[in-house]
């Protein structure tokens, strides 16, 4: 009996010292309250497919098959119009469908556009006895998009160049620099992205909304009558007070970091937006299913608007290639691009290989979409890889990066919420925040490789961008569970400072470990917590925070 209670004893001890153990190894911003009031920490658990609650669609769906359209792999010969030929049909069909492509080599030299929901481009699989889509020329040869004309006209207007006394370089901008790809989701007639005031077209809005707060999930608008539960709008925020608005100093969290004339010289251009789903309609209060990403004042001009998009589409088992090329300079690429997401919504890409690519994955106003196992490689150096820019609950998801690229791992402008969770950068390695408005986004569990610098630092956080549209981010963004792997220099006894983002305020940066001692050096109030510590307890804030949210 004494024995049995001495067992008790030691097991109630046990737990209470491994529960204690448990408790010290959860960052503070999670589990001190006081720390968790006065330092704020976004639910990223919104992105993704369905925003996570869904496994990628597995509908049955009618099979056509591009053979049968004359899709003939390994015979040398191009498929462009074959392909086009197959997709033509199964637009015609009215249920879900999946377009196959057969096992082998299928060459392509014209943009393939995805114009339908409810449709899978899938191949045979993403490795070497699956499906390979050879492109042998870069979009530059295609006929010049119409979606495309604004950017264009843009780009000779505001006369774009790239000049690097340095090399002799003064060259205009590509136009496929950032937008453009070869496999092209897209909605006929709208926009691309907001360039020039001359194309601006009145949006069709369903509703102003009076006043919300950053984190809830109701809003109150001004009438309800043209709102209807299920819509999927887009919900947008404005400057129209200039220099000194309040919506800049909420982003921005008053600051000291100069702020780009973009913020202000627009005012018809939103300069937050996200995409909702109304779940509920109580008189004049609206409930959403995602929550708000910034307060809303009166004095903000928030309104809810027609979103055109297209959704359940699917880009799967594939490899896309491009040969090697020579580079020229940055931003006058010359369009080897694999695939451009424009306007789709609870959609994905998973299972592609991409080598050689321009920019591997480019992006542009999509929401609740998944792009999941994909892989990057190549002797080219790219732009992007997979790259998210204007977008809203992405989630990326194990991005392997083993090629050379400007910007490995990219939130370019007015991208929110979004997520690169258990990536890895093999070469060169930098997580980019490219000014514009982007905010509130999260690197969660990344490993990255790199060599540091003579003076022993390493610009791990560094930023790209345009000056007109600096900082580098908004407030809130998050560096979670970051793994750094240094490749030599491991006799070295100094700490190495991971620096860069000297404008980027109040970010949150927690558990960035790996095998040396590390110093971070970061922006204006940043909240930093366990450097030099792996969060073994919760690897993915990401996760964390999904699985708490579905528990409830």
């Amino acid at each position: 009996m004494i024995s049995f209670k001495k067992n008790i004893i030691t097991s109630v001890f046990i737990l209470m010292v491994s529960f204690n153990f448990f408790a010290q190894d959860i960052p503070e911003i999670l589990s001190n309250k006081k720390i968790q009031k006065e330092n704020y920490l976004p639910d990223f658990s919104f992105a993704g497919y369905h925003n996570g609650e869904k496994e990628i669609s597995k509908t049955k769906s009618k099979i056509i098959y591009a053979s049968d359209f004359g899709v003939i792999p390994n015979d040398g010969l191009d498929d462009s119009k074959n392909l086009i030929k197959a997709i033509a049909a199964a637009n015609k069909i009215n249920d879900n469908v999946v377009l196959q492509l057969p096992v082998g080599r299928i060459i392509i030299s014209e943009i393939i556009y995805i114009e339908r929901s409810n449709f899978i481009l899938r191949g045979s699989g993403s490795g070497n006895s699956g499906t390979e889509i050879y492109f042998p020329r870069p979009l530059m040869y295609t006929k010049d998009p119409e979606d495309l004309q604004e950017l264009r006209e843009y780009l000779t207007t505001f006369n774009k160049r790239q000049k690097e006394k340095q090399n002799n370089i003064d060259l205009p901008f590509s136009q496929y620099a950032w937008s453009g790809g070869f496999i092209w989701t897209r909605v006929i007639g709208e926009r691309v992205k907001s360039y020039l005031q001359k194309y601006k077209k009145p949006h069709n809005i369903k509703a102003k909304i009076k006043e919300g707060n950053r984190g809830e999930f109701t809003f109150e608008v001004n009438n309800n009558s043209l709102l209807k539960k299920g819509d999927v709008l887009l919900l947008q925020v404005f400057n129209r007070e200039g220099k000194k608005s309040k919506i800049i100093a909420d982003l921005y969290k008053n600051s000291e970091v100069k702020i780009g004339s973009h913020h202000w010289n627009f005012p018809d251009l939103a300069i937050v937006t996200q995409q909702v789903e109304i779940i509920k309609i109580n008189k004049n209060k609206i409930t959403i299913k995602t929550p708000l990403t910034i307060d809303i004042k009166p004095n903000y001009k928030a309104q809810l608007s027609e979103w055109k998009h297209l959704k359940e589409v699917g880009i799967e088992q594939l490899k896309l290639t491009f040969p090697e090329a020579p580079r020229v300079a940055h931003h006058v690429e010359p369009g080897f691009n694999g695939i451009f997401l424009t306007r789709v919504f609870n959609s994905w890409v998973k299972d592609v290989v991409i080598e050689n690519a321009d920019s591997g994955i480019l992006t542009e106003e999509i929401a609740n979409t998944t792009i999941k196992n994909i892989t990057t490689k190549g002797k080219n150096l790219a732009h992007y890889t997979v790259a998210m820019a204007g977008v809203h609950n992405v989630l990326a998801e194990n991005i392997k990066v083993f090629n050379n690229a400007v910007h490995p791992l990219s939130f370019n402008t007015f991208s929110t919420k979004n997520v690169y969770l258990n990536c890895e950068v093999f070469i060169n390695p930098i997580l980019d925040q490219h000014s514009g408005a982007n905010h509130q986004n999260l690197f969660d569990n990344i490993s990255v490789y790199l060599t540091p610098k003579k003076d022993n630092t390493y610009p791990l956080f560094a930023g790209g961008g345009a000056r007109y549209w600096k900082p580098s981010h908004g407030a809130y963004s998050t560096f979670w569970n970051i793994k750094v792997n240094v490749l030599g220099h491991l006799d070295n006894t100094n700490s190495i400072t991971l620096n860069g983002m000297k404008d980027g305020p109040f970010a949150r940066l927690i558990g960035v470990y790996g095998n040396h001692n590390f110093t971070i050096n970061y922006g204006p109030n940043a909240y930093i917590e366990k450097t030099n510590s792996k969060l073994d307890n919760i690897p993915s804030l990401y996760k964390y925070q999904l699985n708490k949210r579905l528990k409830k």
